[in-house]
């Protein structure tokens, strides 16, 4: 008993000394944001909204008339960032700073540490980003055209045949069009081995990495606790993403080396760089490079591209003045006789199509709250301290839903994007898209797909409520799901 006593006597011992060293510290230096009061010992641990977290923290930001918050859990500072102008300031304004990711154990845990997106802001980071905009920058998405075009007609024939299984067909499309771009593979079902592992890896990933999803990130000595352990349920939802992980980059290699075996080989990302390391031209770290690249994409744009599709799919069904004035203006451009194509949104003739886009993406934006970014070095801002190391996420949600930005944020109205003439308006900015040096590196392809794929369907179906089997329409489901960190629309 005395020995408890003593333990505790000196745990209590250095927690005052720490809020005496705080103390000091805080006396000595600007304040934090503002945010919610943190409790003693814990901070704000509680206060985390674990789901609808971008509108709580909007919410929170009215609360505190303030657009950039603070939040404190185990000595972790969370900056919230509600407001575009503080998100340009900070996350592009102030890259050089603001370019890094926060140190997360779960993620390494799962063997992900080496992906672009989740990358320290270092030289191997560097060297991925060169590869990205050598083969993603925009004047290199028309090469990308011609699969895009053929997974999309692929779509259109697979909601012909079986309209019911649209969410299927989506996600086949999400799914098979980077597997093609990045291995030169031709998905053409859910079944296929390719599409079930990435879709078991994003499920049981997204159950554990989304905020608040595991211990393992606030407290890593847990990490090390063996799988077998009861309660250990972080570490044995790792062991499997890890083994799962490992699966999926070895398939689509040994299937590329088959393929350069019988001679069948398809144009591809990865294609690309195996002919130049037979042809000795590139480098060892440019390989291994390459192969991140592309299992990033193969594994992560697919889930932002479901996200937005199933969204699309009921904005059309919940709008469908929307959806004929659309349709009215694709018959009007394409005619009847070919499909909408590439040439046509180059040509400028459909901007009430293009306003669609736009609107559907700040609508329902994949990631809500982006992928957070971590402050390098201690700043300050507006008066307020920024510590080093700091998480930092840029409300995406908050913003496309800023009345003052938008008004009357939560009504699905193309026209927002469009000037009194009916021509496009200057605010062709997609936030969904990230901000920085870390904003998203295909996002001129994934602009192209989106775009074809709304195009496309709008020119050949009508998009409705469901029926039963009396033939009555089927109430839509206004419900969004977060799985993890992405958002979908359950319809």
């Amino acid at each position: 008993m005395a020995t408890l006593s003593a333990v505790a006597f000196t745990i209590f011992i250095l927690w005052l000394l720490k809020k005496v060293m705080n103390w000091y510290l805080a006396s000595s230096r600007p304040p934090y944001p503002p945010g919610p009061r943190p409790k003693p010992f814990i901070g704000n641990v509680l206060d985390f909204p674990l789901v609808n977290a971008a509108e709580r923290y909007a919410d929170w930001g009215k609360q505190y008339n303030s657009g950039i918050l603070h939040l404190e859990a185990l000595g972790n500072h969370i900056i919230i960032l509600n407001s575009v102008e503080d998100a340009d300031e900070l996350l592009e304004k102030r890259a050089e700073n603001y370019s890094d990711r926060p140190v997360m154990p779960m993620v390494k845990l799962m063997g992900w540490d080496f992906t672009m997106i989740l990358m320290p802001h270092n030289d191997e980071w560097r060297l991925h980003r060169r590869i990205t905009h050598q083969n993603f920058r925009q004047a290199e998405a028309p090469k990308y055209y011609p699969i895009q075009t053929q997974k999309v007609h692929e779509l259109l024939r697979n909601l012909s045949e079986k309209p019911e299984e649209s969410d299927d067909h989506n996600k086949l499309l999400s799914i098979s069009f980077p597997l093609s771009a990045m291995y030169g593979y031709n998905a053409r079902s859910l079944d296929d081995p390719f599409i079930k592992i990435a879709d078991k890896i994003a499920t049981t990933a997204a159950s554990v990495l989304h905020p608040g999803g595991n211990f393992v990130d606030i407290f890593p000595i847990l990490g090390k606790v063996p799988a077998w352990v009861p309660g250990a349920t972080s570490v044995r939802t790792a062991a499997l993403v890890r083994e799962w992980t490992t699966e999926m980059k070895r398939i689509p290699m040994e299937y590329l080396e088959k393929q350069f075996a019988e001679g069948k080989v398809v144009p591809s990302l990865v294609t690309d760089m195996l002919e130049r390391k037979f042809a000795g031209t590139i480098s060892t770290k440019e390989e291994e490079a390459i192969h991140s690249i592309a299992y990033t994409v193969y594994s992560g744009a697919s889930d932002t591209t479901i996200s937005t599709t199933k969204a699309f799919f009921y904005f059309m069904a919940k709008h469908p003045n929307v959806q004929r004035k659309a349709q009215a203006e694709i018959d009007r451009v394409v005619g009847n006789k070919r499909l909408p194509d590439f040439s046509d949104r180059a040509s400028g003739d459909m901007p009430y199509l293009e306003a669609v886009y736009r609107e559907s993406l700040r609508m329902s934006t994949p990631l809500h709250l982006g992928i957070p970014h971590a402050a390098s070095e201690a700043d300050l801002y507006k008066g307020y301290f920024i510590p080093k190391g700091a998480t930092v996420f840029a409300n995406i949600w908050g913003m496309c839903h800023d009345e003052n930005r938008y008004p009357d944020p939560f009504t699905f109205k193309p026209e927002r994007f469009l000037d009194e003439s009916g021509k496009l308006n200057g605010d062709d900015r997609i936030l969904a898209y990230g901000f920085g040096r870390r904003v998203c590196v295909g996002k001129h392809v994934a602009s192209s797909i989106l775009w074809l794929m709304m195009a496309s369907v709008l020119a050949c179906f009508n998009i409705d409520n469901a029926k039963d089997e009396n033939g009555d329409c089927i109430e839509i489901d206004d419900t969004f799901e977060e799985i993890g960190l992405v958002r979908y629309a359950l319809r």
